[in-house]
């Protein structure tokens, strides 16, 4: 049974009319646009036209403007729904589109169709229930003085009071009579000319051993009506007063199945279970809801534990006993429990005779439903392989609960049975440490806790592992901590002594349920160095096309043998990966291996490139080789496109240039690392472009590739003078003049001479700077680059300023903007506007200065630019003091100073100094 009710975006009217989203609810701002939604919502899926809408709002007094009003109405409820696709403009109106049971009188409807649909009486009871629990109210409570709304209002009324006469009979055959009652005598007082509500009374008092009051009720109905309308009750309630008088026994309650036990069936909590609370915690929210509840979880995480241990807490909320199976749905023998026999066991224990028991599945599954009816009931279902294998056991009784575990997500369930998940990760750290502590003692964890944190991250924080190396410590009190760390080399210390206590084992059964395709997959996934993958790269290491890799993905996710931690990245803890990794040894060929690994840093190098060229088009172009068959590379179209795929992929490309180095392929490892440069320094990630351009420069001077070389230590010399460190930035860029002369590239000379007039400018040395810069221009000239000596135009007017010529530098500046707008260098734009800034900022045109600079942060915006954006910053910063601008001044310092803080880069000090100073001028002042 689905419950209608969607875990996103809803919207609510059966009550006061409001928006859920993502849990919360949102109010609606005014009538007549609660209005205009109520009407779409009531219409979900169908196009209402702009005059009904009109009408409905305004009714007979609409004026002149209400279809802009109405639009702008619409536009403000696209903005709480989440965008324009909700309301879609159709002519001759609009339609509301959120999909199913978005609506909540959608979700009523359709599970009062499926109460009439349903054959068993608990699953009619489950539905009616639900729907009725949407009600909050009065519905459409808010518009009520819209007189055009009053009808739908009513049939929502009468649909809630049809809904529960359903639910009351359905209750009544399940044999809820005694609990029915009371609630009948009220809705009787309160109808007290309704035939159904008193034959379902007369009924729940006769079987509840009140035949006397069951009469009574029925002469109270047939005077009312004899007063009222002058007509006397229906022949069918006469019969029913006949039945009761002779105790007919056709009337009389079904019989129960067999005598009640109350069963008793969990097996033992783990007393030394740790940790886990916000999963506890989960677990006590999602029970109160009822139903089934999944959890989920990669082998050895601890889920059957953590239910067991949940059940038992909570053993006293399911007073007719609990009910437990292990289904062994991922047993080494392949011996999973067939649900007829898991029904046996339950119904035996439920006190039915064997005598009594059905031969078929079907048979054992109504008699089951039968018995649990009615009844507060946990059902443990353990370690289920997939949805059918557990959908016979579960009991659809309301007041009981079912929570199933499994590798698999068993998605199915939440699908059509509303199964609520629940996926269990890793242990935190702090939780593993419990672990230990509960174990082996504090006084032992506490002695060594260096050791104790390498055997917490050697066992991944996975329970399992945990579990088997504290119980091989336990047995050795002499073996201190630091010794047992010591032995966690590979998977064979983590056996102990059989399969159920096996990591490798209680892993290879989650494998064996994998097609052959998804197993190769991660088995390949080993090979894979980044902290997570994309399906894309995923793709590209299995030789798999784009559109074919998802499935395999998906498999591998629901069985827990990866992690979809963010979408479409996916990850596996250590001992996995080495697992998968064995499996990789064992199973793929080494050419197979390399293979793979080619293809992925194929992908990296290739994507990588394209991102560039979309951030860089005019300085980012290298020699590349085809990519590997089988490789699947991306082409970010835009800037936007470039900077997203380079901040999702940092980390594993940073990854990739080392195992590129390590393994073999020197020229993806340089080349790699020369795509990333840009993003890392405009990033600021300083230290991680160190050591990537240390790595990229061994790589290829273990080849003899000598561009390769000239490139690594012309960005090794970037990344030194961005440090201060500026006598190596200058040695580097000596090297690779050495280089680039050597293999007669002109660019890259000339861009190593530009560097060298960076640093020599950095150092104070601002005519040598200006004679390296005007080198580089001419080298750009002769290697017919005209976006390279449009940016180099702009160094020379920055050093031309810097030694007192302003009105030559802002001559030179604009001659270099002309032609970067011209190449559509954005970068070199924002450099400029920055440089003319500071010229027109010592010329004493403040206000020209703060302009330049403001033009400069929109280009480095546009760049992502975070130290171009600091700077400039600051820069601003010292014109608005000028022009007296105090409070402007600070904002701008604070926005640099928070920048560079981000960054860690020295140049926060120096902000900070003048921040103080300003400060206290200010303050002097007053």
């Amino acid at each position: 049974m689905l419950d209608g009710v969607s875990q996103g975006l809803r919207i609510r009217l059966l009550g006061p009319v409001e928006v859920i989203v993502a849990g919360q609810a949102q109010a609606v701002n005014g009538l007549r646009r609660r209005a205009v939604l109520a009407t779409l919502a009531l219409h979900a899926g169908r196009v209402v036209s702009t005059d009904r809408l009109i009408d409905v709002v305004w009714g007979d007094r609409s004026p002149a403007t209400a279809l802009n009003t109405l639009q702008r109405h619409v536009s403000y409820l696209r903005g709480l729904l989440g965008g324009a696709g909700t309301i879609v403009a159709r002519p001759p109106g609009y339609l509301l589109d959120m999909g199913p049971d978005a609506v909540d009188v959608q979700a009523a409807e359709r599970l009062v169709q499926l109460a009439q649909r349903a054959t068993d009486p608990a699953e009619r009871v489950a539905c009616l229930q639900a729907a009725v629990a949407l009600w909050r109210g009065q519905p459409l409570a808010d518009l009520a003085e819209l007189t055009r709304l009053e009808e739908q209002a009513e049939h929502l009324v009468r649909l809630r009071w049809g809904a529960e006469r359903n639910l009351t009979e359905a209750r009544l055959s399940l044999g809820e009579h005694a609990q029915l009652a009371p609630e009948l005598e009220r809705l009787a007082r309160q109808h007290p000319l309704d035939e159904q509500v008193h034959a379902q009374l007369m009924l729940a008092l006769y079987r509840s051993g009140r035949p006397g009051d069951a009469v009574a009720a029925f002469r109270r109905l047939r005077d009312a009506l004899g007063k009222e309308l002058g007509v006397g009750p229906s022949s069918k309630l006469r019969d029913l007063e006949a039945a009761i008088v002779r105790q007919d026994t056709a009337i009389d309650a079904p019989a129960p199945a067999g005598q009640w036990l109350v069963a008793a069936q969990l097996p033992s909590a783990v007393p030394t279970f740790a940790g886990r609370d916000a999963a506890m915690s989960t677990l006590d929210d999602l029970a109160g809801n009822g139903g089934v509840i999944v959890v989920s979880g990669t082998a050895g995480v601890g889920k059957t534990t953590l239910a067991v241990h949940w059940a038992h807490r909570n053993a006293a909320r399911f007073p007719d006993g609990q009910l437990y199976v292990n289904l062994r749905g991922f047993d080494p023998a392949d011996s999973a429990v067939e649900p007829q026999w898991a029904l046996h066991g339950f119904l035996e224990a439920l006190g039915v005779p064997a005598a009594r028991m059905p031969s078929d599945l079907d048979g054992l599954v109504n008699l089951y439903r039968t018995m649990v009816a009615g009844r507060r009931l946990l059902v443990l279902l353990d370690n289920a392989r997939e949805a059918g294998h557990v959908r016979p056991l579960l009991p659809a009784a309301p007041g009981c609960l079912a929570i199933v575990t499994s590798r698999d997500q068993l998605i199915p369930l939440v699908a059509a049975e509303s199964a609520q998940p629940l996926r269990l990760d890793l242990l935190s750290l702090h939780e593993a440490r419990d672990m230990l502590t509960l174990r082996l003692g504090q006084r032992r964890v506490a002695a060594e806790p260096a050791a104790t944190e390498a055997i917490v991250d050697r066992c991944a924080r996975l329970p399992l592992a945990l579990a088997i190396v504290a119980a091989r410590a336990a047995t050795h009190p002499g073996f201190t901590l630091a010794e047992v760390a010591a032995q966690l080399r590979d998977l064979d210390a983590f056996d102990a002594g059989d399969d159920a206590t096996d990591v490798r084992a209680v892993f290879s059964w989650s494998c064996r349920t994998l097609s052959p395709a998804a197993a190769r997959l991660f088995r390949l996934l080993s090979r894979h160095p980044g902290p997570d993958i994309s399906g894309r790269a995923a793709a590209s290491l299995a030789a798999v096309p784009p559109g074919r890799i998802r499935p395999l993905l998906t498999e591998l996710t629901r069985a827990n043998l990866l992690t979809e931690h963010a979408y479409g990245r996916y990850s596996f803890h250590d001992l996995l990966r080495a697992y998968a990794a064995d499996l990789a040894e064992q199973a793929d060929s080494p050419g197979d291996r390399r293979a793979a690994m080619h293809r992925f840093l194929d992908y990296c190098l290739h994507t990588a490139h394209a991102a560039d060229l979309a951030l860089h088009p005019h300085f980012s172009r290298i020699a590349m080789e085809t990519p590997q068959e089988g490789a699947s590379p991306e082409h970010p179209r835009n800037r936007s496109e470039a900077e997203a795929w380079f901040t999702a992929e940092v980390a594993v490309l940073l990854a990739a240039v080392a195992l590129a180095a390590r393994c073999g392929f020197e020229r993806h490892a340089w080349r790699l690392a020369w795509c990333l440069a840009g993003f890392l320094h405009r990033q600021g990630y300083w230290q991680d472009w160190l050591g990537t351009e240390h790595t990229a420069l061994a790589a290829a001077s273990r080849i003899a590739d000598t561009a390769g070389q000239g490139h690594a230590h012309r960005n090794l010399a970037l990344v030194c003078s961005r440090l201060g460190r500026f006598d190596e930035a200058s040695e580097h860029l000596r090297r690779a003049l050495d280089h680039f002369t050597a293999c007669d590239d002109l660019a890259g000379q000339a861009h190593t001479y530009l560097g060298l007039g960076q640093v020599t400018e950095r150092q104070g040395l601002y005519r040598d700077a200006l004679d390296q810069s005007r080198q580089a221009l001419t080298l750009f000239e002769r290697a017919g680059c005209l976006p390279g000596r449009a940016y180099t135009l702009n160094a020379v007017g920055w050093q031309e300023g810097l030694l007192g010529d302003y009105h030559r530098a802002i001559e030179l500046c604009e001659e270099a903007l002309k032609l970067l707008v011209e190449v559509d260098d954005v970068q070199g734009q924002a450099d400029t506007w920055d440089s003319l800034g500071y010229a027109h900022h010592q010329l004493g045109d403040h206000r020209r200065a703060i302009e330049c600079y403001e033009h400069a942060l929109e280009h480095f915006a546009q760049v992502n630019d975070q130290y171009g954006e600091a700077s400039t910053y600051a820069n601003i910063g010292g014109s608005q003091q000028a022009v007296g601008d105090g409070e402007a001044a600070r904002a701008a310092l604070s926005r640099a100073l928070s920048i560079l803080d981000t960054l860690g880069h020295a140049d926060a000090d120096r902000i900070r100094a003048e921040l103080h100073r300003l400060d206290a001028t200010v303050g002097t002042a007053a």
